[in-house]
């Protein structure tokens, strides 16, 4: 089943200020129903051996704040399996939406960027986080959650597209990485991602596997589930809002939690860092600094073409302090 065939114009013929805003925001859908309903099934490889992966806990997904508290400098030596506290499993999301789309970001959290041989402090550090950018064009299709058109994954320092097979989307400024696939769940067909082990860079499953051991997650609004072991192939991990009140977006300027004005996590552990998604960035794509979360429209639009009516001008983007 295609689930995205509608296509892009360029940023020169995208649709101007004068669209409809009140008609479009009257149709906006529940946007934690939204983001339950294009959330994707997750694959996630596990490595049971090598520096800081704790017989593979190193790789289970969780929350920012899965030690009760939001100090990240304190994250690498509080997922040891002594410590106490269980690696349930989170998403974070966050929607913003203009006349024409809605944008959804997921972001997967991991305690530690490790690997198999830590020496000098090389390729491995305290706090993980990477994620996805959901293209969804607003219709009356999928019980009127629209259709997904394409996603823009985050790998490290760089940034990877991928579609449907079949759709009429065709690169833009940026080449197409690869088919975006599809699998049921609850009746519903979602996007199914996959992350490597250690690094965690993710993309469309199956350009990530997993090898051996690993751990496939499902969607909940309510259930954060730990794996059983390094090769539970049903955990459900719950989705989280980015803009819930005292959550992620509202501690950004907690310097417990986050430096460079909230755009990059503290570390104790290692080198190099993580980002929060409006510190995401390409290392050499054009799009800005954060914009995969603050102006997916604008990314959407260099990425792709072909898109058909797409509007830049955003209904609610609470980046942006639009409501």
């Amino acid at each position: 089943m295609l689930l995205s065939v509608s296509c892009k114009r360029n940023e020169s013929e995208a649709i101007k200020p004068g669209v409809d805003k009140k008609s479009a925001r009257m149709s906006s859908v529940n946007y934690q129903q939204l983001a339950l309903r294009w959330a994707p099934i997750h694959y996630q490889d596990v490595d049971n051996s090598g520096c800081g992966s704790m017989s593979g806990r190193g790789d289970y997904l969780t929350s920012i704040n899965f030690d009760n508290d939001w100090i990240t400098s304190n994250n690498w030596n509080n997922i040891d399996p002594q410590k106490g506290f269980a690696p349930k499993a989170y998403s974070y999301y966050s929607v913003v939406e203009t006349g024409t789309h809605y944008y959804i970001i997921y972001a997967f959290f991991h305690p530690r960027d490790w690997a198999n041989v830590c020496v000098n402090n090389i390729d491995y550090h305290e706090n993980d986080l990477e994620g996805l950018l959901t293209i969804v064009k607003k219709s009356n299709a999928n019980e009127g959650y629209g259709e997904v058109q394409g996603i823009v994954t985050v790998a490290h320092s760089d940034f990877y597209s991928f579609i449907p097979n079949g759709s009429v989307l065709q690169s833009n400024q940026e080449s197409i990485d690869g088919a975006l696939k599809f699998e049921s769940y609850n009746n519903q067909l979602h996007p199914v991602t996959a992350q490597e082990s250690k690094g965690h860079g993710l993309k469309a499953w199956p350009n990530y596997n997993i090898i051996g051991d690993g751990v496939k997650y499902y969607p909940s609004l309510d259930a954060a589930e730990v794996p059983a072991g390094n090769d539970d192939r049903d955990v459900k991990y719950r989705l989280v809002d980015i803009f819930e009140a005292n959550g992620f977006w509202a501690r950004r300027f907690n310097t417990e939690s986050f430096k460079d004005n909230g755009k990059s996590f503290l570390r104790t552990v290692g080198s190099g860092g993580a980002h929060t998604p409006w510190g995401w960035d390409d290392k050499d794509d054009l799009p800005g600094v954060g914009e995969l979360a603050t102006d997916p429209a604008r990314l959407a639009n260099i990425y792709f073409k072909n898109f058909g009516d797409i509007d830049l001008n955003y209904i609610y983007n609470p980046y942006k302090g639009i409501f």
